[in-house]
């Protein structure tokens, strides 16, 4: 793979705004698995400690699937799958064990971070409304956007994710991307002020589901419907398994009422949302290109989540043929992430290493620079 000498201004969301790219040539190849290092670390210590028309009970299958301490998961792992996690791993190797590879193609390159929330930046809670991060992790997040452009793109609500992380530099796409907006302190920054929201026609119609389905799954012991602006959330973390079918079709037989709405699945919840080609891809997009970045070779992002809606900012990866897509999980799933991390711990010791990484390239920039002086 060819290395560009094209050396890109430091780029922070507080420092001078990344310029428009219009460099010619291919696109930076999705980094391959080659050989890593041993993972450090010390700077984790430093910070501290679709669902279509089938069959209700494949519908119900699906739910399973998506329950990471499910028993049939543990029983499988004690009856011996660790080959198949070995060879998952193979195909996914842990990107701190691929640090110096992954900061290896981002020579001459601009880090932009795409950062889902739920599962990546908190841990995964019973409660929605409980998903706090930590201040270690908030410290983390903060110290990667003094260097990279950084955005947050959750299925929450843009508004109620900002509460979560409330670091007023980031870029927030909530409701899975169709809920935009850039950093509220970056006045040189070209995104500054950006707000796309694709599907407004649809608020009234989401607003009329969200109270139906609250309605209509009351019945449910441990459902909770959630209105995340536009989309709505039906969790079923708490919700005992013997009644998963019936709350699936609960859902479906409300959606069948509204066909401008779609139902897809994410990690122990239904997602309904409107039919718009919009989605976590989409928005990683939108923002390269508001940032300046649009078919741009001299650009490398790099984005973390660890639910089936990252799976579209994943294969947008894959299509451009640049970046560096990370899965979030501890059991194989099928991914088009190159990499993986088990654990939001493992994610904010991954950000700390990039800070790191980063302050110790502009040491020694400056100090070649003073030797040539």
């Amino acid at each position: 793979m060819a290395q560009t000498t094209v050396v890109v201004p430091e780029v922070g969301m507080t420092a001078a705004a990344p310029t428009a790219c219009s460099c010619p040539g291919s696109l930076f190849p999705y980094p391959p698995p080659r050989a890593g290092m041993a993972v450090s670390r010390k700077c984790l210590r430093a910070a501290q400690a679709e669902l279509g028309a089938g069959m209700l009970s494949g519908l119900v299958e699906s739910m399973r699937a998506s329950s990471p301490t499910h028993a049939r998961a543990a029983a499988a792992l004690s009856a011996g799958v660790d080959d198949e996690h070995a060879a998952w791993m193979a195909r996914h190797p842990s990107a701190l064990g691929k640090f110096e590879e992954i900061v290896a193609a981002s020579k001459g390159k601009q880090i932009v971070m795409f950062l889902d929330y739920d599962g990546t930046l908190s841990p995964i809670v019973d409660d929605p409304d409980a998903a706090f991060m930590s201040e270690t992790m908030r410290m983390a997040v903060r110290s990667v956007a003094k260097h990279f452009p950084t955005a947050i793109v959750s299925g929450r609500c843009r508004d109620k994710v900002f509460d979560f992380v409330k670091l007023a530099e980031l870029y927030y796409a909530g409701s899975h991307g169709m809920d935009i907006k850039g950093p509220a302190k970056s006045s040189k920054s070209k995104a500054k002020g950006v707000l796309f929201q694709p599907a407004s026609e649809f608020l009234p119609m989401i607003e009329e589901v969200h109270q139906r389905l609250i309605e209509e799954t009351k019945h449910v012991a441990g459902a909770k419907v959630e209105n995340n602006k536009f989309c709505v959330s039906v969790h079923f973390r708490c919700v005992d398994e013997k009644s998963w079918g019936a709350l699936a079709e609960t859902v479906k037989g409300v959606m069948r009422e509204y066909p401008k709405l779609r139902m897809s699945q994410g990690r122990m919840v239904f997602e309904v949302r409107p039919t718009i080609k919009w989605d976590k891809g989409k928005a990683l997009e939108f923002l390269l290109e508001s940032l300046g970045f649009a078919d741009c070779p001299n650009v490398l992002p790099v984005y973390i989540g660890d639910d089936r809606t990252d799976e579209d900012a994943f294969k947008v990866l894959r299509r451009r043929g640049q970046g560096v897509g990370i899965l979030v999980s501890k059991h194989p799933k099928d991914t088009s992430a190159s990499f993986s991390l088990q654990e939001p711990a493992e994610v904010m010791e991954f950000l700390l290493r990039l800070v790191e990484w980063k302050q110790l390239s502009k040491a020694r920039l400056r100090l070649r620079r003073q030797a040539d002086a």
